[in-house]
């Protein structure tokens, strides 16, 4: 009978102190002071670079910063509903994966946007969003694209091998798996390196370890991938 994994041990939800910029440093310390501030600046914020740079990360960890200090927070990303209403008792709005977004959800961030920096209200919420591309090139409706590309705009970068393994090493810690050096050698040379891959890879593991009530080894991944 196959044993079913518990929920136990996976990675807790990302923050800003648990992210490793490397050459994304000013786009962190910009979040930090932006996340920490009474009176956030309604000019937004976007972020763009390659999978596995960090753009949802950063977007969670700022969330995650904002409703530590009582904020209320409006999210969108690419695979929620298409539409929802702006509400009045927001103070940010945060929106993800921007140049996979539906008709329907551009019409719903377009929404959201307009209400956020200039409010009937009179009390503009800051915007911080994230896609793939730099804004001239996503393929949005024109509107949209132009605002998102208004205010303050970082490119975010891949992490160098170094510091791949040093980010690999705490998330798998925080599952409560050891990764031996050979471990970490056949999975950065055999999989894609970006880190969201990588995290998914250690869940995958850390359910397959604990079916299985095994170490994670070379020959335990070998399995995993044969077996699914």
């Amino acid at each position: 009978m196959k044993q079913i994994a518990l929920d136990i041990g996976l990675a807790p939800e990302p923050t800003l102190d648990d992210y490793l910029p490397g050459r994304n440093a000013e786009a962190l310390q910009h979040l930090r002071l932006w996340a920490e501030s009474a009176t956030r600046s309604p000019v937004p914020t976007y972020m763009w670079g390659p999978p596995g740079a960090g753009k949802t990360h950063l977007l969670r960890g700022a969330r995650a910063a904002l409703l530590a200090c009582g904020a209320a927070v409006g999210w969108l990303d690419a695979d929620g509903p298409p539409q929802r209403g702006f509400q009045d008792d927001w103070d940010a709005v945060l929106m993800d994966d921007v140049d996979r977004y539906s008709a329907e959800q551009q019409h719903t961030a377009f929404n959201w946007f307009v209400n956020a920096v200039a409010p009937a209200s009179g009390r503009p919420r800051a915007v911080l969003a994230a896609g793939a591309l730099p804004p001239a090139d996503l393929s949005l409706r024109d509107d949209l694209r132009t605002r998102l590309a208004w205010g303050h705009v970082f490119e975010l970068h891949m992490l160098p091998e170094s510091e791949c393994r040093a980010v690999l090493r705490r998330a798998a810690d925080a599952r409560g798996l050891f990764l031996s050096d050979d471990v970490m050698d056949y999975v950065l040379g055999r999989f894609s390196r970006d880190l969201g891959s990588l995290v998914e890879l250690l869940d995958h593991l850390d359910r397959y370890a604990l079916q299985t009530q095994r170490g994670v080894t070379i020959p335990l991944i070998k399995s995993m991938l044969q077996n699914e």
